[in-house]
């Protein structure tokens, strides 16, 4: 077997889903965003997950050259057998699971919290990380869109960014839309945009009119198929999967603390200086409670 063959398949998934019928994009994007359940499931049991007959997914692995399903679905399984296991369950959470259902409920969050760093950092390759940091450092502008809970790492992200990166802008302002604040971009800045499932509608429109802008957009998202209308430059992917209702950011935030820390060493001493005239700027306005000293 090629051991190349997991990400050849990947890579035809992605250059031919704006092509497929809808059904046939309904397994590609389960493929590409669940590649380990992919590679563990019997053919029923994906059936099941992306809602599709058996049929589909033959047909599926037909229109890839495969022979049949098992033949699509071996190079995935192959390549959960080679990759290392994660390191033992921390103490913690054992002894958190043993005082019961809050211990449970706390033990269970803790060890999605835990495995979504893990799985999220694991997928940025370094050559994919530098990419985004050059063209980041090279635009004329950058801009940074998001809305609802996305915002909030957005958010955080120019608060610590602008500081090594002064060309961020965190987008819409003053209560516009981000294709407002997009009116004047050009070829050569840079947009991104931060969005997970079910998509924003607003995100997605502000990344179709920004690629007709020439802007390149570099998308931090749970997966690589989330619109056919645009392509962005570059994909950052964080699994948000959750033990309660809503999605978990934790392996979000630690892509973009890798990021962070990136752009602040490659900002050289530029960066060190912004940072530390923001520090004395805060300093002297008082920004920090300090406790009154007693005389």
């Amino acid at each position: 077997m090629d051991p190349t063959l997991k990400n050849k398949t990947i890579s035809a998934l992605k250059d031919g889903y704006s092509s497929m019928p809808p059904r046939l994009q309904r397994v590609a994007k389960y493929v590409l965003d669940q590649p380990s359940d992919f590679g563990l499931d019997s053919i029923r049991e994906t059936a099941r997950k992306c809602e599709v007959s058996t049929y589909t997914l033959v047909r599926m692995a037909k229109t890839l050259g495969f022979d049949g399903f098992e033949d699509l679905r071996t190079p995935f399984r192959q390549a959960l057998v080679a990759s290392s296991p994660m390191d033992a369950q921390p103490e913690w959470i054992d002894a958190l699971r043993s005082k019961g259902q809050i211990g449970e409920v706390l033990a269970d969050a803790g060890t999605n919290a835990i495995g979504l760093v893990h799985k999220s950092l694991e997928r940025q390759t370094l050559e994919k990380m530098e990419r985004v940091a050059d063209l980041l450092l090279s635009a004329p502008n950058v801009y940074l869109t998001a809305v609802r809970a996305s915002y909030a790492m957005a958010y955080y992200f120019h608060y610590v960014g602008r500081m090594a990166l002064p060309s961020l802008q965190l987008i819409p302002r003053h209560m516009n839309s981000a294709v407002d604040e997009l009116n004047t971009a050009s070829d050569g800045d840079v947009m991104i945009a931060i969005t997970f499932s079910p998509y924003s509608r607003e995100t997605i429109e502000a990344c179709k009119f920004a690629r007709a802008r020439g802007v390149k957009v570099i998308l931090i998202s749970d997966s690589d198929v989330v619109s056919t209308e645009f392509t962005a430059e570059e994909t950052l992917i964080a699994s948000v999967i959750s033990t309660h209702h809503f999605g978990c950011y934790a392996g979000v935030m630690a892509i973009l603390e890798n990021l962070l820390a990136l752009l602040v060493r490659l900002g050289g001493d530029a960066a060190k200086t912004r940072i530390k005239s923001y520090e004395d700027l805060r300093k002297d306005n008082n920004a920090y409670w300090t406790a009154n000293k007693k005389h």
